[in-house]
C-alpha cells in the first residue's frame, strides 16, 4: 500500500500519540503539534483519506481516531522494522556475570526482567528436552531417609527431585546405583529413559542392590520426565493495568488461555525462529486476537532454540519491545551457546 508523505506523517504521530495516551487522537490536536505544519481542515481530509484505506477507524465516544489492526500493521512495516539497528542492551548479562545459574535460574530472571521492563507478560518458552540426552545423574542424601536426585540434560536443564531411600537401603547402595545410572544411561535420549531404565538399568539393580526392587521404582519415579518442555510465565496481571483492559470480561479468555501450558507451548512453537509479530485477528488463538504477540528465539545448541514472547496490547510500544527482545535474544545466545560467538 502506497502512502503520501502527509498520510505517513499523520499516520505515525496518531499512532505514537495513542501508545502514550490511550486516548482516541483528533484534528485539533494534531494541528498544534510543531512537526506538522498542516491546518486542521487538511489534517481531517488526510484522516478521512486513511480512515478510507482502513489504516485508522473510529470510536464510539470520540470524534478522534485510533490505528486498526491494519494500521498497527503498516506501523510495524513501514516505521520499525526499516530503521531499527541491532542495539545490545545489557538485561541480565551484568547480573549473572559474577554468579554461576544454571540454566532454569537463567531463563527465569530473563522472564522476570522482560515482564517488568515492558509491563507486558513475558513467556520463555525452554528446550524440548524430549530431543535432549541425559548428560549426568547425581544422588545426593539429604537425611537419613530423603535424598535428592539431579539429574543434567545436553541442553543444560537440570531437574531436582526428593524422593524417600527405601528402609534397608544403604549410602553404598547409594553409590552403586549412581554408578550404574551414569554407565548405562549417560548419552541416552530423554524419550528412551524409561526403556534403558526397565531393560538394562532394572537388570543390574537386581544384580547388585539388595532391596532393588523397591529402589527401581523410587529412581523410575524420578529419572522419568513428565513434561516435554519448560515454559516460563511472568507479568499475567499486567494486562489489567492497561486502560484497554480495565473491563476484566475483555481479557477472561485470555487469562483462562494462560492456565493451559500445552495450548502456550503449541502457540509459541508456531512461529519458527527469528523475530516475528503478529497483530490481533493474525494471531491463530481466539483469547489473543485482541492483542498483539511478538516472539524471537534464542539459540541453545546447534539444534534447539527457545522461544521468547511478549503478550500485550495492541496499542504496544513495538519498537522498545522489538528492541529488548532482540537484545535479550542475543544475550540468552551468548551465555548459553557461547560457541556461537567463534563464528
Amino acid at each position: 500500500m502506497l502512502l503520501t508523505d502527509r498520510e505517513r506523517l499523520i499516520l505515525q504521530t496518531i499512532i505514537d500519540d495513542f501508545v502514550r495516551s490511550a486516548h482516541p487522537i483528533g484534528s485539533r490536536k494534531l494541528s498544534k503539534n510543531k512537526q506538522i505544519n498542516l491546518s486542521a481542515a487538511t489534517i481531517r481530509n488526510v484522516m478521512a483519506d486513511l480512515e478510507e484505506k482502513e489504516l485508522l477507524e473510529k470510536t464510539h465516544t470520540s470524534s478522534g481516531r485510533i490505528p486498526s489492526e491494519k494500521g498497527y500493521r503498516y506501523y510495524v512495516d513501514h516505521f520499525i522494522s526499516p530503521t531499527l539497528k541491532q542495539k545490545n542492551l545489557s538485561i541480565i548479562s551484568h547480573i549473572i556475570e559474577d554468579n554461576i545459574y544454571e540454566l532454569e535460574q537463567i531463563v527465569q530472571l530473563s522472564t522476570e526482567m522482560l515482564s517488568q521492563l515492558t509491563n507486558y507478560t513475558a513467556i520463555i518458552l525452554g528446550p524440548d528436552v524430549t530431543e535432549a540426552t541425559l548428560k549426568q545423574v547425581q544422588i545426593l542424601p539429604v537425611t537419613e531417609d530423603t535424598a535428592v536426585a539431579i539429574l543434567v540434560t545436553s541442553t543444560g536443564h537440570v531437574e531436582h527431585k526428593s524422593f524417600t531411600i527405601p528402609k534397608g537401603v544403604l549410602g553404598s547402595d547409594l553409590e552403586k546405583i549412581v554408578n550404574i545410572l551414569n554407565d548405562r544411561l549417560v548419552g541416552v535420549p530423554i524419550m528412551n529413559l524409561t526403556y534403558a531404565l526397565e531393560t538394562e538399568v532394572y537388570e543390574l539393580m537386581k544384580k547388585h542392590i539388595k532391596d532393588y526392587e523397591h529402589m527401581f521404582e523410587y529412581i523410575k519415579s524420578v529419572i522419568c520426565y513428565d513434561e516435554s518442555v519448560k515454559l516460563y510465565v511472568d507479568g499475567k496481571a499486567n494486562l489489567l493495568t492497561q486502560p484497554e483492559f480495565k473491563d476484566v470480561e475483555k481479557v477472561y479468555d485470555f487469562y483462562s488461555f494462560l492456565e493451559e501450558e500445552e495450548a502456550i507451548v503449541n502457540l509459541l512453537m508456531d512461529h519458527g525462529t527469528g523475530l516475528h509479530v503478529r497483530i490481533g485477528k493474525e494471531n491463530k488463538v481466539d483469547a489473543v486476537k485482541n492483542l498483539s504477540l511478538i516472539t524471537s528465539t534464542f539459540r541453545l545448541n546447534k539444534e534447539q532454540f527457545g522461544t521468547i514472547a511478549l503478550i500485550g496490547p495492541m496499542r504496544m510500544e513495538y519498537r522498545k519491545v522489538i528492541s529488548l527482545l532482540q537484545s535479550l535474544s542475543n544475550e540468552l545466545t551468548n551465555i548459553l551457546f557461547p560457541e556461537n560467538n567463534d563464528k
